[in-house]
């Protein structure tokens, strides 16, 4: 039976946005009280106005998001196949709020739940931030991150796509944004702000995460799923 596994925030005004970016800001726009005078009270409709960053919610970066090259492509511009992938979900959870992702972390992560990471794979990262930390002050603080060395062992892997549970697949400590700068060396895409993902911890599923045809964007909000064969 195919299962398919939500993985994504909900979008509301008032959630948190990472330090910088535009705010979720949506408002009601049409009523069906205001448009039944239209219609003699024969019809109405209701729509709602939206305002939010490339990079609020549930986002995956574009290559022009982190790489200043005038011919690094934009969110419209990359293939959909990098979207609809093969993936594993790797769990780093012990990894303390201020620490770091290393290549060995990986390692044990794949041997722990015998999973082997394939060219063309999406890698999930369990960290467990946002079902430890979501909606609390922690959220846009504390969490950990991938160092250089460790993006660039999965870019040479083949991975496509690193995802994580967190607002940013680097440490909030460390300023220079080492994960980003490998992904920007590699053009591997960055998924960002995933939910809960203890539902595909520690195993192998088909993940996808489409984005949004926005020209010229350096990211999009995308709804991100997991499907599951059980």
């Amino acid at each position: 039976m195919t299962k398919i596994i939500d993985l994504t925030q909900e979008i509301f005004q008032g959630m948190p946005v990472y330090p910088g970016h535009v705010k979720t800001v949506i408002w009601d726009h049409h009523s069906h009280e205001e448009t039944a005078k239209v219609f003699n009270h024969e019809f109405s409709y209701a729509t709602r106005g939206l305002m939010f960053s490339d990079h609020g919610p549930t986002h995956v970066d574009a290559i022009n998001h982190i790489d200043p090259d005038p011919n690094s492509e934009a969110i419209n511009e990359l293939p959909l196949e990098k979207f609809y992938t093969s993936a594993v979900a790797l769990d780093v959870s012990y990894i303390p709020s201020s620490g770091f992702i290393r290549i060995q972390d990986l390692e044990d992560a794949c041997s722990k739940a015998n999973l082997c990471i394939q060219s063309g794979d999406t890698v999930l990262l369990y960290t467990g931030h946002y079902t430890r930390n979501y909606g609390t002050s922690r959220w846009l603080e504390g969490y950990a991150g991938l160092d250089f060395e460790a993006t660039e062992w999965l870019a040479k892997k083949g991975v496509v796509n690193i995802g994580i549970d967190a607002p940013s697949i680097d440490n909030p400590m460390d300023r220079t944004y080492p994960s980003h700068n490998a992904c920007r060396e590699y053009k591997v895409l960055n998924t960002e702000n995933l939910a809960d993902l203890t539902p595909v911890v520690g195993k192998r599923f088909q993940y996808i995460g489409l984005p949004l045809k926005i020209r010229g964007g350096t990211g999009s909000p995308i709804r991100a799923v997991a499907v599951v064969e059980e």
